[in-house]
């Protein structure tokens, strides 16, 4: 077969005039994306079955242990240039990161839809509390049109235009004012020796909760940090961002659920919303809860719409800024007519597959290649990732045996940054959960597989 290369011109390494972030948009970014209304969700599964002091306990180690997996992954991204679907190309094979990349697209779109009716159910709460106006449908056209034009504009436009001199600062301040509220008005300290009631989860899967959230983001997260300036700066970046953030919004979302459950009728994660919701609005400042969403949830729909479109360049040769138009209506659709809570369940089996096919790559990246890919090779068609057939066997085969294990784990990958919506959680079979031994089997799966002799494919 002859060797050809065609790298379409929106996935080819970015160049070093186009790596333009710095640390600290990093920082800002990924702390933006770790904080949300569904991280509260997250937070509020972790009690009563844990008391407060052990569910911090667990979000801490949980939340470090899964930022370093995305800082980890983020650096193949910054090294290389490249997005996420084109970084996978030497562990699965050129076209083998096709399937990650329709499973990606597959589980993106539903996200966005998501996201999208967050931010209208927010909207339409302010607007009908205080102007008696519902709006909903128009409110999903809204969003959808705004996080469209984010995609369209991309990561530096976002981080520098909107983040960095607006999102970012409205958040803080609503978390500021959420955290000040569960102390000065629900007194939270007295709940912290209490003792907890047992159940799901225990205290090892609790801290496999808090590790999903940041692991939800690592099918995307090389699509940002390819514009860092400096990997390593990216990479602290994104971890000390991301651990802020899930340990406060974990936090909050345990404490609340306590709170709001021992002094008002019981809540659990399916109401936690609505009961903080009504017990915000009458407020003077209930707006600012509802505000923190709209401007936190504005770039979880970017996120969301930006990867799909760069995910759809994998396959397809066209502009990102089309395929974000069409994504963005796609997104809009789903939110209108589609029962995307009833689709969650299949977005969330899709989402524990990523948990090992991050295991392949950090396997095959760091230590197979030692950090090095060849940026013409992974666009060159019979060259060094084609493999068998443009597939990688050894890649296939490891990613399969870490989602094997993931699933037989039965820990739900519900709980994953995009949606936490589930209230009925099933009992883990292991004590652990799912994430990590899912991470590792695929790693080692991966390293032993590679040595076999057919697996580079002919020559």
């Amino acid at each position: 077969m002859a060797a050809s290369t065609s790298p379409h011109e929106e996935i080819a390494p970015v160049p070093p005039e186009g790596r333009t972030l710095g640390g600290a948009g990093f920082g800002i970014l990924w702390f933006d994306l770790g904080v949300g209304l569904l991280v509260l969700v997250a937070g509020s599964l972790l009690v009563p079955a844990l008391g407060l002091r052990a569910a911090l306990l667990a979000t801490l180690i949980g939340s470090v242990i899964g930022s370093a997996l995305l800082a980890v992954a983020g650096r193949v991204g910054s090294d290389t240039g490249v997005p996420t679907m084109v970084a996978l190309r030497p562990a699965l094979g050129i076209r083998g990161s096709y399937l990650a990349s329709l499973l990606n697209i597959g589980q993106l779109v539903g996200w966005a839809g998501l996201e999208i009716i967050i931010m209208a159910q927010a909207a339409s709460a302010i607007s009908d509390h205080y102007f008696n106006v519902d709006g909903y449908d128009a409110w999903l056209a809204v969003f959808a049109l705004l996080g469209t034009a984010f995609a369209i504009g991309g990561p530096t436009v976002v981080v520098r235009q909107f983040l960095t001199r607006f999102g970012v600062w409205i958040v803080v301040a609503a978390s500021v004012w959420l955290t000040w509220r569960l102390f000065w008005t629900y007194h939270i300290t007295g709940y912290v020796n209490d003792p907890g009631a047992g159940g799901f989860p225990n205290f090892w899967q609790g801290v496999d909760l808090a590790v999903s959230l940041p692991v939800s983001w690592l099918p995307l997260v090389a699509d940002y940090s390819r514009y860092a300036r400096r990997s390593g700066d990216a990479a602290w970046s994104t971890f000390f961002g991301y651990t802020i953030a899930n340990v406060w919004f974990f936090a909050l979302g345990a404490g609340y659920v306590l709170v709001l459950t021992s002094e008002q009728n019981p809540v659990d994660a399916g109401n936690l919303i609505g009961a903080l919701v009504d017990s915000l609005l009458p407020l003077a400042l209930g707006w600012l809860f509802l505000l923190v969403i709209l401007a936190d949830e504005t770039d979880n729909a970017f996120a969301n719409i930006y990867s799909t479109a760069v995910s759809l360049q994998n396959l397809l040769r066209l502009p990102r800024r089309g395929l974000a138009l069409a994504v963005g209506a796609a997104a809009f659709l789903l939110a209108l007519s589609v029962d995307l809570l009833g689709y969650e369940n299949f977005l969330l089996l899709i989402g524990g597959v990523f948990v090992s096919l991050f295991g392949v790559l950090v396997a095959d990246y760091f230590v197979v290649h030692r950090q090095r890919y060849d940026a013409e090779e992974l666009h060159r068609t019979g060259g060094a990732y084609w493999f068998w057939g443009g597939v990688n066997p050894a890649g296939m085969a490891a990613w399969a045996a870490g989602f094997a294990v993931y699933a037989a784990a039965a820990q739900p990958p519900a709980l994953v940054d995009h949606a936490s919506w589930v209230a009925n959680v099933p009992t883990s079979v292991t004590t652990v959960g799912g994430t990590l031994p899912s991470f590792a089997v695929s790693i080692v799966a991966y390293l032993l597989l590679q040595r076999l002799p057919l697996v580079r494919g002919p020559r």
